[in-house]
């Protein structure tokens, strides 16, 4: 979601429960463009509030000139002060995906995880404990990535691929059309692509280079992981991801009013396979 207008921006995903009190909306009006300005990004996105059992963690990001790739994260627990979220690692995420349960809202906090292993074979075979510590700022920089992974999408033609390979803003996007708008097919991944490089070159052959580089979520698997509402009368267009439940994406047809927020535990829905 776009700090700029953030105000206006946070009311359309209102229908969707995610609802600010004054105080946090004012704090995050204020701290978020002061923290475009320290940090020197280009633009700054709030991405949303990881609920915790002591306190919440509120989520920044901000781009450089590569939106896609130039891009850093980061937390705070009083949408004042933020603090820069860790590079997760894929060890780091191997590691914290052991972790269950809600966050604390205590980023020193330290989780213990004890693993045993068997060794040797046969009669002569011993068992040995392992016990790892697993800070919290680390499980909560997994968890953002996952996402970003997982659910974080923009409508087709919003950003574009120079050629230099920088992804940029497409400033002539002037929002999807009402009919492209309400097709899953419409929306991308905003990370690196996966299912696309595996395509053969007679699928790659109606694409268009520029703005077709992303993968789009009507091939995810499972299907109907998204769920897709349109509102009638404002024409809003609202995405719900079921697999991390709290992440809404919202756009109005015809606008460049986009963006996602994600409201939520920080679990994801692994029992989503078998109620679909």
């Amino acid at each position: 979601m776009d700090a700029e207008g953030f105000h206006l921006n946070i009311s359309l995903v209102g229908n969707s429960g995610i609802v600010l009190s004054p105080e946090r909306r004012a704090a995050l009006e204020t701290s978020l463009v002061i923290l475009q300005n320290q940090q020197k990004f280009n633009r700054v996105f709030f991405w949303g509030k990881i609920l915790g059992i002591k306190d919440d963690y509120f989520i920044a990001q901000g781009v450089g000139d590569d939106e896609m790739m130039d891009r850093k994260t980061l937390y705070s627990t009083d949408c004042v002060t933020w603090s820069l979220v860790p590079q997760a690692t894929t060890a780091m995420k191997e590691q914290c995906s052991v972790v269950k349960g809600r966050f604390t809202g205590d980023p020193s906090y330290e989780y213990e995880h004890t693993e045993i292993k068997r060794i040797g074979e046969g009669e002569d075979a011993q068992e040995e404990e392992n016990t790892i510590t697993i800070k919290e700022e680390d499980r909560l920089a997994s968890v953002i990535s996952q996402v970003d992974e997982d659910v974080a999408i923009v409508p087709r033609g919003a950003y574009i691929k120079a050629p230099s390979g920088t992804v940029i803003r497409n400033r002539s996007f002037q929002g999807l059309e009402i009919h492209d708008a309400v097709k899953l097919s419409s929306y991308f991944h905003f990370r690196e692509p996966v299912r696309l490089n595996q395509k053969s070159l007679l699928d790659k052959a109606d694409l268009d280079k520029a703005i077709d580089f992303l993968d789009a979520i009507d091939e995810d698997v499972p299907k109907r992981s998204w769920s897709l509402q349109l509102e009638r009368g404002s024409g809003l267009i609202i995405l719900r991801s079921l697999l991390w439940e709290g992440l809404t994406f919202y756009h109005v047809p015809g606008t460049t009013k986009y963006g996602y927020m994600y409201n939520g535990s920080g679990e994801m829905n692994k029992d989503l396979p078998f109620m679909l």
